[in-house]
Order: structure tokens, then sequence, then C-alpha cells
């Protein structure tokens, strides 16, 4: 990191305390201090001058609507509220490099998209490098110069966003659950009918799963017209359907990715790898 070992650390190479933020997946809060002890005593830990702090607080509290939320207890906080505040303690004293492990899960979707235009504009002020791992195929877009997705541990792809999309291209998520496993086979039938380009990725003995390509699903209100007749003839006991997210993408079974591709790019060393953004 900037030079140094982290790895293995040795009193000749100091320690860069400030070079790094962290927002991992479970927020390491001290329940019983309140957002700005939080705050301030990052700021601390970080080096910060005590005005520099203050001004940099009201700054990242502004941002990321959490000032009404400063003198209230870590536990009394939502989860929303919760990951606020572990990303504002990640960015804290201008950090060089920073990890965030999905950390907008929990937050409305005005929520997300401060964090967002927090992450840009951090991105934007100097040299810096990040790692966001996400669930959201929307965040990704959004945030990411490149992105790599990791499925049981192993790189399966990393590229550009627009290479991604060329794979993985956009499409819908149709779970039913039948009342009656007798049904099912018909009801195979009837989903084809209805969405001809469908594609049943899992079926179980109540459950069947379909992935839908865009444009057979447009408009939506017809597709969800022609779901209600299925729930009524069929009697199903619920459907839902939705835009794929990044991590359902990563679970399909077919990736379109040519193996010797998949071979090269998992022999790229972890400097190599990360999704960098800005």
């Amino acid at each position: 990191l900037r030079g140094h070992n982290v790895a293995v650390p040795s009193p000749a190479q100091g320690s860069p305390p400030g070079s790094l933020g962290c927002c991992p997946q479970q927020d390491p809060l001290w329940p019983g201090l309140t957002v700005l002890q939080h705050l301030e005593t990052y700021a601390a830990v970080r080096g910060m001058r005590k005005e520099d702090a203050a001004v940099t607080i009201s700054r990242i509290a502004k941002a990321l609507d959490l000032q009404k939320h400063l003198k209230t207890l870590a536990r009394r906080l939502s989860a929303g509220e919760a990951r606020k505040l572990c990303f504002a303690l990640s960015i804290l004293g201008d950090p060089t490099v920073m990890l965030w492990d999905e950390p907008s899960v929990g937050m409305d979707l005005k929520g997300q998209r401060r964090m967002w235009k927090v992450i840009g504009n951090t991105m934007k002020s100097k040299e810096r490098a990040a790692i966001l791992c996400t669930q959201y195929l929307e965040e990704a877009t959004a945030m990411c110069d490149r992105v790599a997705i990791l499925v049981s541990g192993r790189l399966r792809y990393i590229g550009s966003l627009e290479d991604l999309r060329s794979k993985f291209p956009a499409s819908y998520h149709l779970e039913v659950k039948v009342t009656d496993p007798g049904q099912s086979d018909a009801l195979h039938a009837e989903i084809l009918h209805l969405f001809p380009y469908a594609a049943r990725q899992e079926r179980t003995a109540s459950l069947l799963i379909y992935k839908i390509p865009m444009e057979d699903a447009l408009p939506l209100s017809q597709s969800f017209s022609k779901l209600e007749a299925a729930k009524r003839n069929f009697k199903l006991e619920e459907y839902s359907l939705s835009l794929h997210t990044l991590q359902q993408v990563c679970q399909c079974r077919s990736y379109g990715l040519e193996t010797a591709s998949i071979r090269r790019r998992n022999s790229l060393s972890p400097a190599e790898i990360p999704v960098v953004l800005g």
C-alpha cells in the first residue's frame, strides 16, 4: 500500500494509517457512542487536527444526510443510517485507497444516490483507487470504471462496463410458485407461450425460475396482465418479476465466457484485479 508491505509490516517502513479507508460488510460501530463521537474518534486516529476534523465532519454529515443523527447512539440507528456512518468513517481523512463491501445495503434509494454522489466527488479530487463490492448492477454501472466478478472465490470476469453489458445483456428474473406440483409442466408450456424467449434456469417441486430477455418482457403492464391471468388459471401461490441483480447474473450457469479467457484472467496478480474507480 503506497510502497508499504502491509502483509509483512516492519518498523523500518513505518505505517501509513491515513492511506486506507474501509467499509466492511458488518458495521464496526460502538453501540454506546454517538455518530459524532465515532467521527471524532476516527478523525483523531487518522491524525486530523480538531479544526479540520470539525469542518470535514460537518461536510460529510451534510452530504450523507447524517446531520440530524449526530447525537444519536449507534445502537439506535437504522440499518441504512449505520451503513452511512460506516461509509463516512471510510472516507474520513482523505485516504488514497478505499475498500467498500456492499456499502449501500439497507439504504433507501435517496440514501444510495447521496452516497454515489459522495463517491464520485471523492474519487475526482486527487489520485485515488477503490474496490467496491456490490450485488447491484445499477451501482456497479454508476460507480465503476472496471468490473470484476468473483464466483466461489474465483475470478470469472474482469473488464470494462461496455464488455460486461455485451456479455450479460439486461434481462428479467421470473419466479413462479405453484400450489399443485402436478401442473408444473403445463405451466412451463404456458410461460413459453407468454414469453417465447424465456429460459428456465431452475425447477423444484413447487418453484420455477426463468430468465426473460428485456425485449420479451416489455411493456411491463402487459407482462403483469399475462402473469395475473396465469395466476388465476393455474392457481399459483405467488409470482415475482424483477430485473436481474448482479448477484443473480453471477449465479447463472451459462456465463458466455470463453474458458481460455477465464483461465488467463485467473492468473492475474492481486494488484491487477481490483475494480478501479475514478
